[in-house]
């Protein structure tokens, strides 16, 4: 979420899709593209840019904001949780903050969410604080984006629980399986936990995708662990992307295990640095992240509306 000081707004439009052509998908993805190298970070998650593509899906709409023709910002709101309130992401041009436009996307997406309403602010930027604060919005969630170096790594050789292989991922023939136990795993997230076939097929399109980064646990022909890395080219960083273990499988050394397998993965691949997502309030994972050399690079936060 990016926002603006609140000058006064010069004349614009503001409408809703449920789904983007081909001409206003690429006007947004350069929107998104521009606004990340100024504030040094994406505005919109690699999810919300992938639901940008492939025509209209269930509970996503797509508001865009215009002045004089030119698209200045957009703002995605995503209202699939049974539970909890519509998510958001929104962006403003860099060229056009300071007039008003951050405030009347988040005053849109309050009326179109019922005034329930949750907010990513990616990178937790002042301005972001201050829109939250207009919007009446309060602090919810802090995701933090640890990194350490993979130079000389030094990790004791990852230890298996009894009767437990690893081998890498088969597309077509582990999606279901897969889709099943991350979404065991990940009962408690709301957003990892929900992904369906469309969404791990959109991934599976990406460039970044390799199987041969993907790596499974087995025990007795069923699925209990897997560790998922991304290699973000441009940038020279490896990611534990996702790490999930089977809830009945949990306690006994696997995630450690395959978060080293990753890790030597992405080391063998020459990259100098891994990074992670990890929500702060998960001490757990934080301490276990620490311990592997893990440290908090910075942090993307998210608010909600008082319940």
């Amino acid at each position: 979420m990016t926002s603006d000081d609140f000058a006064r707004p010069r004349p614009r439009s503001l409408q809703t899709y449920a789904a983007l052509g081909p001409e206003r998908t690429e006007a947004v993805l350069a929107l998104l593209a521009e606004a990340a190298r100024t504030d040094g970070q994406q505005a919109v998650s690699e999810q919300g840019r992938l639901q940008l593509r492939g025509g209209e899906r269930d509970g996503i709409s797509h508001l865009l904001l215009s002045v004089d023709g030119e698209l200045v910002g957009y703002a995605q709101l995503e209202d699939t949780d049974p539970v909890e309130p519509p998510a958001a992401e929104l962006v403003v041009h860099p060229s056009y903050r300071g007039n008003g436009h951050g405030r009347a996307l988040g005053s849109a997406l309050l009326a179109a969410s019922g005034k329930r309403l949750r907010v990513w602010a990616h990178g937790g930027h002042s301005a972001a604080r201050h829109l939250a604060q207009v919007l009446g919005l309060t602090l919810f969630r802090e995701l933090r984006q640890m990194r350490r170096p993979l130079a000389g790594l030094d990790l004791p050789d990852p230890v298996l629980p009894e009767g437990v292989s690893v081998r890498t991922f088969v597309p077509g023939r582990d999606d279901a399986a897969w889709l099943a136990l991350n979404a065991a795993a990940f009962a408690h997230h709301p957003e990892q936990g929900a992904l369906t076939q469309r969404d791990l097929d959109d991934r599976k399109a990406e460039a970044w995708f390799d199987p041969e980064g993907f790596f499974l646990a087995e025990k007795d022909g069923r699925l209990v662990g897997f560790h998922w890395t991304k290699v973000h080219a441009a940038e020279h960083l490896g990611e534990v992307y996702v790490l999930g273990v089977s809830p009945d499988a949990q306690g006994g050394g696997l995630g450690r295990s395959l978060t080293t397998i990753g890790l030597r993965h992405l080391a063998e691949r020459g990259l100098p640095t891994a990074m992670l997502y990890v929500d702060a309030d998960n001490k757990a994972a934080v301490s276990v992240y620490e311990r592997l050399g893990f440290v908090t690079h910075e942090t993307d936060l998210m608010y909600r509306t008082e319940t």
